[in-house]
């Protein structure tokens, strides 16, 4: 696993932490704060963000999230010693899927359950509609379909069935966890990183996310010229992601403790 970098620009080389800032052209000095030679795209898969967030600043509300989100996204624009702005911002990508609309009984008791009105689902909905507030931002949904939806026993109460420790009888409803899904959230997130990529609209795109899953979208970009640069919020990632990107940098606190590998790509 390859330890995350706060180095803005290009990863660094292993072992070391170096660190290496392309700024586009050969301008310097005051000049920099009048030209802006990067455009970027800063793209954020927000299951990967509020986990992260959770585990960085703890408990947020729905609009506390999104502006968070937003103001991580309005970092990558900065650069350089006194944090001069670096780049103009193309737009920022939300991804993430609605709420399941699903209604069924619970696995013991068989009480009603319906997602919708939970408050998880409340949650999200406000969410989502912070989201849609904040400049420049365009939420893409995906979906949970409702037919795929099951009740999975945790793994600790598996461990201890299978153990011995516990029986069939000692289960109940909190021993179980429903199994969501979300549908073209990936999809929505490589289709548009090649869009951006053939389209010649942005030079640089930020990814907000620790998922290997997207490492051909990410070489897609690279041979179209575009610098590609990952934020993991200090997760760990795989070598094979951290061999297909052009910058690592961590623009959030660093978590404290043993945490700081949690929510990672696994």
């Amino acid at each position: 696993m390859i330890e995350t970098s706060s180095a803005p620009g290009s990863k660094p080389s292993r072992p070391h932490s170096g660190k290496a800032e392309p700024r586009g052209n050969s301008f310097s000095g005051s000049l920099l704060g009048h030209v802006s030679p990067t455009l970027s795209a800063v793209l954020v898969d927000a299951a990967f963000f509020l986990k992260r967030a959770r585990l960085i600043f703890g408990r947020l509300s729905p609009q506390d999230a999104a502006q968070r989100l937003h103001r991580t996204a309005l970092e990558h624009l900065n650069g350089g010693p006194r944090n001069q702005r670096m780049a103009r911002l193309y737009r920022v990508f939300v991804y993430d899927a609605p709420p399941a609309a699903w209604k069924g009984h619970r696995p013991i008791s068989k009480s009603p359950i319906d997602l919708l009105q939970s408050p998880t689902a409340r949650w999200r909905k406000d969410f989502h509609q912070a989201l849609r507030g904040c400049r420049k931002v365009a939420l893409r949904l995906g979906e949970v379909p409702t037919s795929q939806i099951r009740w999975q026993l945790k793994p600790d109460a598996l461990k201890a069935l299978a153990a011995g420790k516990r029986a069939w009888d000692d289960i109940t409803d909190d021993d179980f966890r429903l199994d969501l899904r979300q549908k073209g959230v990936d999809m929505r997130l490589g289709l548009d990183i090649a869009s951006l990529a053939y389209q010649g609209r942005v030079n640089q795109i930020v990814l907000v996310s620790g998922d290997a899953d997207f490492v051909p979208a990410a070489k897609l970009a690279r041979r179209q010229g575009i610098d590609f640069i990952l934020d993991p919020m200090w997760a760990t990632i795989r070598p094979q992601l951290f061999e297909h990107i052009d910058g690592l940098r961590s623009v959030s606190p660093k978590p404290r403790g043993a945490g700081n590998t949690e929510g990672s790509e696994g």
